[in-house]
Parts: C-alpha cells; sequence; structure tokens
C-alpha cells in the first residue's frame, strides 16, 4: 500500500549513536575563538520531528574541564515543525536571517516567506533542517561563564554527514 504520508526522509546518517566532532568559532568586538566540539545523537523520533542530544565543548577558555551540554532538537518537517520557530524570542525575520546563511536553503525562500515552508514537500530534500535547543550542562554549574539561553539553527546534509549551524541569542 503506498502511504501518502509525509515523513522525513530516512537519513542514514542521522541515528542515535551518531557522532559529530568539528568546532564552533565564537566571534564578538573583544574575542575570536574556535572551540572543538563534539555532538552525539542520544534519541531521535523521525514521526514527531523530535531529537536530542549531547554536545561537549573542549577547550573553552572560562571551564577548567569540557563543557557538557543536553540538547533538544525540532526537525523542520513542515508537519510537526516549520522554519518558523515561534518561540525562545525569535521573530520570522529572525528565522529567515539565519535559515539564508544556509546555501542550501535558498530555493526553500520564497516558499517559507509566503506560508512557513508549510506546504513544502521536504521528505525527499538532500538537507535537513532543525532547532538544537541546549537544555541544561551535564557536566558544570551555570557559573562556567556560558549561556544556553539561545537555540541553533541546523543544517544537516544527507549525502556527506555535514553539519553547519548558527547560534541565536536575543541577548548576547
Amino acid at each position: 500500500a503506498h502511504s501518502e504520508e509525509s515523513s522525513p526522509p530516512i537519513c542514514s546518517l542521522l541515528t542515535v549513536g551518531q557522532a559529530f566532532s568539528g568546532t564552533q568559532n565564537v566571534s564578538n568586538l573583544q574575542k575570536e575563538e574556535a572551540w572543538r566540539v563534539n555532538v552525539r545523537i542520544q534519541g531521535c523520533d523521525l514521526e514527531h520531528g523530535y531529537l536530542c542530544g549531547t554536545m561537549e565543548a573542549l577547550n573553552v577558555p572560562m571551564a577548567d574541564t569540557p563543557v557538557v551540554t543536553f540538547w533538544e532538537g525540532e526537525i523542520v518537517d513542515a508537519k510537526n515543525y516549520t522554519f518558523y520557530t515561534g518561540k525562545w524570542e525569535a521573530t520570522p525575520e529572525d528565522d529567515i536571517r539565519h535559515w539564508t546563511k544556509f546555501p542550501s536553503f535558498a530555493p526553500l525562500l520564497s516558499r517559507v516567506e509566503a506560508d512557513g515552508g508549510k506546504s513544502l514537500d521536504l521528505s525527499n530534500y538532500p538537507y535537513i533542517f532543525m532547532r538544537w535547543k541546549e537544555q541544561y550542562f551535564v557536566n558544570v554549574g551555570t557559573d562556567c561563564g556560558l549561556t544556553i539561553a539561545g537555540f541553533y539553527y541546523v543544517c544537516f546534509s544527507c549525502s556527506d554527514g555535514s553539519i553547519n549551524g548558527f547560534y541565536y541569542d536575543p541577548n548576547s
């Protein structure tokens, strides 16, 4: 039986236990830093557009040990979540400004501006867009000098498993 239910692509690279490593570039007027970051996916429920995991930031200047946070993610699938965040102090303008930093988002822009992307079929799109929101620090206190008030706009490439993300925090 053929089902019309549009579910996200079964992306073999986006599975529980999968680990990614890279760098987080932190730049502002005072400093320019690159932290090594390891991300591990701990849970994944594609049917509900949900995933969660941990992020470990190494060589963070203010912390003596690697800083580990637990995050929960929303997969933009036009069913459970659209490209408009609708919370965490992010406006539709903020959303568009961050999503357009990903070249792979360009073909979707006009539809997203029209209806948030509700009418898009992303099930075979070669990229998966997500929001990752850090929930708490796993191994350090909140006095480590880091904030997890914001969230990440994330773009995942199904072809090579690479992840790019941009952090948004209205207060920093």
